[in-house]
This record gives C-alpha cells, sequence and structure tokens, in this order.
C-alpha cells in the first residue's frame, strides 16, 4: 500500500482545490482499499461534523447530513479520537441511521479522525456490505491517509478554502512565543528571491500583458543557458554538456509553458503560475521509483528558480505596507523589516526561527509582538488576509471571528492601559513589602535594547547577548570593533553591572560565515565547546571586554554550556591570560568577576563546586528547562510540553540558589522565567539576589514584588513544591494572584 500512498498523495498535492482534494480522497481510498463506500466528514463552526465527500453513499446527502459530537458512529470517533473498526455496524450501541444517506445495506465499518495539533477537524471512514472486519494493513492505511488529510485542512483553513465550502471560517496556528504582546493587522508576505515554495499568491488585471512578460522572462533564460552552456563547453564533458540541452528542452517544451499559460488566463501572475506548476513537476518526479528520474528533480527546481529570478526581476510590483502591516515570511532578516515604513509595522510572523533568533531578538527591543517558528502556516496564500498575532503563547490566527477579535482587542487595550500605569513605578525600588530588595536587571542584545532599559528603571545587564554583533556581519568582528561596541554597553549602563556571556552560537544561533551543521545541534557544539576548540576567538573577544572595561570597571564575564569544572578551569585560564597580556601592554582595569552559567542539568548537581570557583552564577532558564524535560523551545510542535514551573525546573532552580549561597556568591537568573509575574514570586521566594529579563517585563514584575511580603512568597513557594505538576502549580498562582488582586498582571488566559 505504501506506492498507492505515495501517489495518493502526489495527486492531492496537484489537486487545484479543497474540493477536488476530498473528492480525490474519496475515490482513491475506496479503490485502494476495494471498499463499497468512503467518505468524508468535517467539523463546521458549531462543532457538527458535515458530510463534505462521498464515493458510495447518496451524493444528494452531501453538505446536509451532519451528527454531533459523540452522536453515531461518526461522532464517536471523533470524540474518542481514535478509529473504530466494526464488522456490523448497526449493532454497534453508537450506530446512528441516517436515511439520507443510504448507508443501511452496508455491514463493516472502519474510520479514523482527522486530527490537526490534537484538534479533530473531521473523521473519513469506509464500509462494505460484506460484514468482515477490516484488517489491521487497512486500519493502518486510513489512519494514514487522515494524518495527511489533516495538514490539507488545517491548510485550507487558513487559505479560506473552507469558508468557500461552508465550513469553520477561522484557523489557528501554533509557532513559538518570539517578543510578547497582542496585535491585529493585515498580512503582508515576503519572500526571498527565486524561491519557488515562497512565492505568495496574487492574480493578475491583464492575462495577455502577463503572458507576453512570461514570454520575454523565457526568451531571457533560454539566452542565459545557451550562453553559459557555450562558456562552459570546453570546461565540461559531454555528459555535463547534455544538461543545458536539458534545460533548453524543457525551458521549449509546449506542455509546461501550456500549463503555466492557462494559470495566467485563469487570472494568476506568472510568477505564482509558474512556482506552482514547477512544483508540481519537481513532486512528480521526486515520487518516481527509478533512482535516476528521481534526481532530476533538482535539475527542475533549479530551472525553475531561474526563471523565476526573472520574472521577480522584472516585475514593478512593490509591496504595499498598510498601517497595521504584519509581516510574514519563511526566513525574515533585519533588511526586510527596514523597508517597511516606520510606524507601520504591527507585528512579525516567521516560519523558521526560534525565541533566540536575530529577528526575535529585534522584534523584542522593538516591542513588536512576534511569533516565530509558525511551521504550518501556509503563508503564501494569505496575502492581504486579517491576522491576529498572539506574541504571549505564539499562535497566529486567520481571518478572526468578530468574537475572536473583540476578545483580543480587549487585551490590547488592558495592554495598554496597564503600560501606561506601571511608568510611575520605573524609579522606585523593587522591594516587598517587608523590605526584602530584589535587583532587576535587563536581557540585551542591541542598542535599542539598552535604551529601553533604562526607561524603564533597569538597575544592571544580567545577560549582554555578544552573539548578536556577531550575527550582524559576514565576518568575525575585529578586536577592536568589538571593543567600540563593548565599550557603549558599558557607558551606557554605568556605573551599573553589565555581564557579557562569552560568544554562544550553535544550537539554533548559527553564523553565516561560521557554518554548524549537526544531526542534534543542542547537544552538539555549542557555547563554551566552541570557544575553547577555537581560544583565537576567546582570546579575542575576551581582550575586547576588557580593554572595554577600563575606567569603567562595571564588566563581569559569564561563561555559557559550561558542563565540567574542566572547561570553566581552561576558561578561566584564557581570561587570566588575556588579562595578563593586556596590563603588560600598559592597559589599567580590573580583573572583572567570572561567573558560570547553569543551563545544563549536569551544572545543576555540580553547582557547589561552580560556586567555590567564581564569583557569581546564572541561570539559563530557557535552556534549562528545555534540557530537564527533553522538549526542545523552539519546536511548535512540542510546545505544549514544555513547562518552565515544571516541578523538576522547580527544584533545580532551588538546588543551585542553596549551593551558591552556601558557599558565599549570589545567584541570578536570566530568561522568560524571569520575565513570568507570577514566576518571579518564586524566584524571589527561592532566594535569588538579581531576576534578569527583558526590558518589557521590568515594570509588570517590579509591580509584583513590591505588592507583596517575602513571608507570603516563601508560603507560597512551599505550597507549589509539593504540587506534582506545572498546571497544578499555574492554578495555585493564579489563586494568589487573585486574592492579592493582581490578576492583571497575569499573561490573558488560554481560554481562546
Amino acid at each position: 500500500m505504501l506506492d498507492s500512498l505515495r501517489q495518493i498523495i502526489q495527486e492531492v498535492n496537484s489537486a487545484p482545490d479543497l474540493a477536488s482534494v476530498l473528492s480525490l480522497i474519496v475515490q482513491r481510498v475506496k479503490g485502494v482499499m476495494q471498499t463499497q463506500v468512503c467518505s468524508v466528514f468535517l467539523r463546521n463552526p458549531d462543532g457538527h461534523y458535515v458530510l463534505m465527500a462521498t464515493d458510495g453513499l447518496n451524493s444528494d446527502a452531501i453538505g446536509k447530513v451532519s451528527v454531533e459530537k459523540g452522536q453515531g458512529l461518526i461522532g464517536h470517533v471523533a470524540m474518542r479520537e481514535e478509529p473504530i473498526n466494526t464488522e456490523d455496524a448497526q449493532s454497534h450501541p453508537k450506530y446512528l441511521y441516517l436515511p439520507e444517506t443510504g448507508e443501511e445495506r452496508f455491514g463493516s465499518f472502519l474510520a479514523a479522525p482527522i486530527i490537526h495539533h490534537r484538534q479533530v477537524l473531521g473523521v473519513l471512514s469506509v464500509q462494505q456490505i460484506d460484514k468482515n472486519r477490516f484488517d489491521e494493513s487497512n486500519e493502518a492505511f486510513l489512519v494514514t491517509m487522515a494524518a495527511q488529510l489533516a495538514g490539507v485542512i488545517a491548510h485550507a483553513e487558513a487559505t479560506g478554502a473552507l469558508r468557500r465550502i461552508g465550513q469553520k471560517s477561522e484557523a489557528r496556528f501554533s509557532g513559538v512565543a518570539g517578543a510578547s504582546g497582542v496585535t491585529m493587522g493585515e498580512c503582508v508576505v515576503v519572500s526571498p528571491n527565486a524561491d519557488l515554495n515562497s512565492v505568495p499568491y496574487q492574480t493578475n488585471d491583464d492575462p495577455e500583458k502577463e503572458l507576453e512578460f512570461f514570454q520575454n522572462c523565457l526568451f531571457a533564460v533560454r539566452e542565459d543557458v545557451k550562453r553559459l552552456g557555450i562558456e562552459l563547453s570546453s570546461r565540461l564533458n559531454k555528459e555535463e554538456r547534455v544538461l543545458f540541452d536539458a534545460y533548453l528542452g524543457m525551458l521549449d517544451d509546449v506542455s509546461l509553458a501550456g500549463e503555466v499559460t492557462e494559470k495566467i488566463k485563469s487570472g494568476l501572475t506568472a510568477q505564482y503560475a509558474w512556482s506552482q506548476v514547477l512544483l508540481e513537476h519537481v513532486s512528480t518526479f521526486n515520487n518516481m521509483h527509478d533512482t535516476y528520474l528521481r534526481e532530476r528533480a533538482s535539475d527542475v527546481r533549479d530551472l525553475g528558480s531561474r526563471v523565476l529570478a526573472y520574472l521577480q526581476q522584472s516585475t514593478d510590483q512593490k509591496p504595499r505596507f498598510p498601517d497595521n502591516t504584519i509581516l510574514v515570511g519563511e526566513d525574515l532578516t533585519a533588511s526586510v523589516l527596514a523597508e517597511v515604513p516606520s510606524g507601520k509595522l504591527v507585528g512579525i510572523v516567521s516560519l523558521r526561527g526560534s525565541s533566540n533568533s536575530h529577528i526575535a531578538i529585534l522584534a523584542r527591543s522593538m516591542g513588536i509582538p512576534t511569533v516565530m517558528g509558525a511551521v504550518d502556516l501556509p503563508f503564501t496564500h494569505l496575502n492581504g488576509q486579517e491576522l491576529i498575532v498572539d506574541g504571549y503563547r505564539g499562535a497566529v490566527y486567520v481571518s478572526p471571528s468578530e468574537g475572536l477579535k473583540a476578545h483580543y482587542q480587549a487585551i490590547i487595550n488592558e495592554d495598554k492601559v496597564l503600560v501606561a500605569g506601571l511608568e510611575t513605578l520605573k524609579d522606585l525600588p523593587c522591594e516587598t513589602t517587608d523590605g526584602h530588595r530584589v535587583a532587576l536587571w535587563v536581557n540585551t542584545g542591541l542598542m535599542a535594547d539598552s535604551m529601553l532599559s533604562i526607561e524603564r528603571g533597569a538597575e544592571g545587564v544580567g545577560l549582554y547577548r555578544t552573539e548578536v554583533p556577531f550575527m550582524l556581519r559576514d565576518r568575525f568582528p575585529t578586536e577592536e570593533e568589538q571593543r567600540i561596541i563593548y565599550r557603549e554597553q558599558l557607558e551606557t549602563f554605568a556605573p551599573h553591572t553589565v555581564t557579557m556571556r562569552t560568544l554562544d552560537v550553535g544550537g539554533d544561533k548559527s553564523l553565516p560565515y561560521f557554518p554548524i551543521t549537526e544531526d542534534n545541534p543542542f547537544l552538539g557544539w555549542r557555547g563554551i565547546r566552541v570557544t575553547l576548540d577555537h581560544p583565537e576567538i576567546f582570546l579575542v573577544q575576551v581582550r575586547a571586554m576588557l580593554k572595554a572595561s577600563e575606567g569603567l570597571d562595571n564588566l563581569r564575564i559569564m561563561l555559557p554550556m559550561i558542563s565540567n569544572v574542566p572547561e570553566l578551569e581552561i576558561a578561566q585560564m584564557l581570561i587570566g591570560r588575556a588579562y595578563d597580556e593586556l596590563v603588560d601592554e600598559g592597559y589599567k582595569m580590573q580583573m572583572p568577576p567570572v561567573g558560570v552559567m547553569v543551563e545544563v542539568p549536569a551544572a545543576v548537581y555540580q553547582a557547589r563546586e561552580f560556586a567555590s570557583r567564581v564569583e557569581f552564577l546564572s541561570v539559563g532558564s530557557n535552556d534549562l528547562t528545555q534540557y530537564l524535560l527533553a522538549v526542545d523551545r523552539n519546536n511548535a510542535r512540542v510546545a505544549g510540553l514544555y513547562h518552565s514551573l515544571h516541578p523538576a525546573v522547580l527544584k533545580a532552580l532551588k538546588i543551585v540558589v542553596d549551593d551558591a549561597h552556601s558557599e558565599g556568591i549570589s545567584v541570578s537568573i536570566c530568561g522568560e522565567l524571569a520575565g513570568d509575574p507570577a514566576a518571579a514570586l518564586l524566584l524571589v521566594a527561592m532566594g535569588f539576589d538579581v531576576l534578569s529579563m527583558n526590558a518589557t517585563s521590568l515594570l509588570k514584575v517590579k509591580s509584583v514584588i513590591r505588592a507583596i511580603s517575602l513571608e507570603s512568597a516563601e508560603k507560597l513557594l512551599e505550597q507549589c513544591m509539593l504540587l506534582p505538576d506545572a498546571d497544578s502549580i499555574n492554578r495555585c498562582l493564579e489563586a494568589a494572584f487573585r486574592r492579592a488582586g493582581l490578576t492583571r498582571l497575569l499573561r490573558p488566559d488560554d481560554a481562546v
């Protein structure tokens, strides 16, 4: 059945619309499984499951017959979220007779739920007259087809195809929270040049003019290929020269140009028509059994990109940026953001990247709600559509209902009022009602971060991401270039402390000129492991930091991803060497405090050993949580398993604080947990000396800490440490906030 599955998937990917997909699915599944009936039921806005396609039941029932969740066998499958396989449907206790369908003559019944991101979108079923239970291979095949169909339906929700056949109107897509906040606006799709997968859906106003434009571009590419073939003829063997002939053959292919022409005549732009036809051909080659033919898919894609480059370069269409622009793209960059006129950018959605990506860091500094890693979002079809971006939970809503818009508008209004009210706190000390003082520092990476931090009353920098200047260049910055950047940061916050983390690349943070490719980068070559393997990079950076601190002496150096004592000792030796060199060169600065980031489980259980060798510890809560829970925090598919307040995380944090204090050194925490007002109460109760967070969270956290006593926070911590799971801990915190009248400072609830 694997070959049949591949064939069906290929046909589905080539189908022009959802109605065609559903019709194709029921026909092909019925044929492969040799049954008398195959049907698809889809959920409508009321939660009913409506018959939307069938091959075998009465076609007049399509769009008219529906069942509630839990009603009949179809509704029972939707409620149970698992297949039902019975040899005699009518004898099943959940059987419901639907006379309009004409199904009374069928005995055996097999159905599987269509699930996308834990939401049951519909049910795929097959039936046959004979009362014989479907075997396991048939059941597995139907489950596989239902899983394939789930992605297609989710895509149809977002692009509006389901609305056109009377189904639900809004769609929700999950990503990773990149920058907090909520916004509503109009989608503007941006895509890299010559990327067939990223061409936005667009229509043309003049098909004849568009066809002429397309033919001119084809001619230009033909001439390019001929010229390139001639130039390289002396350096290529006969077999390699054949490739150029193949390219010319494809460009002259009447059927290929004919398919594009038909799409242009139907109203599509040449760019979009070409990309869709070429992707269909690439898919065809990819699914061929012959290895040689499968490998030709890359040739087709390469040719497609060459033509697309001409189509994109020759067009004079410029993006239109409305006043409420939400930029959406596969892999956005800082230069793309710069193209949006000032004041018009209200939200960002990137299909790739993480909360640590450069674009997310920029968004946080600009205060723009952002969602990263929205992998399933069919962005090429969303240009001009209305979106809601929820940067608190990493959610994107397409074509939201009036009720949903009203809900989020209330959150937006509340956020504005809250921020305005908190401004009065920026110059007040961060201390509990019974006088316990807590330092609030910030995480920065850009000067924009720094200026906002000072405006919000930051008392220091708990994490300066030195990798950001490295990411903004096409080569390693020189020692002097680094010194200038670090000096600016140190002067901006002087006399307050600035904690500079040594270069932390690897994992999800890569440098284009220093690529790190690994199967499992988060468990691989990253952080201190990279810089200790390249002491020339480490020493230049440390020298730049030390030079920058001359006359200010407000520098702390922090080492990322330390997992054992030898790593720490080698790093300390190199720092000492750099310091001695600079003293010999005549520089006058103090030896800065050196600390360790606790972000891997091994460091939790060696905290005391580290604490006896350094001046401070700082917990990197984001990485520590993902390593403790074995959940990639940047993977939207498992985002629901990433719980910063998991009992194991809280216990690990308490161990680190106690061990650091037992050695008489301070301990801070940076990351999303520190900026969460609810979590901040627990961190204060644990004894963290410094909470370091994004500037946008400073005043909220200060407001909470100034509203409670240390004694009450410690009692709350005792309660939470006894609870078995993150949900229970969150409920306990929410109850405490309600009692204290602080509910407005919590993030909006998840009941959306």
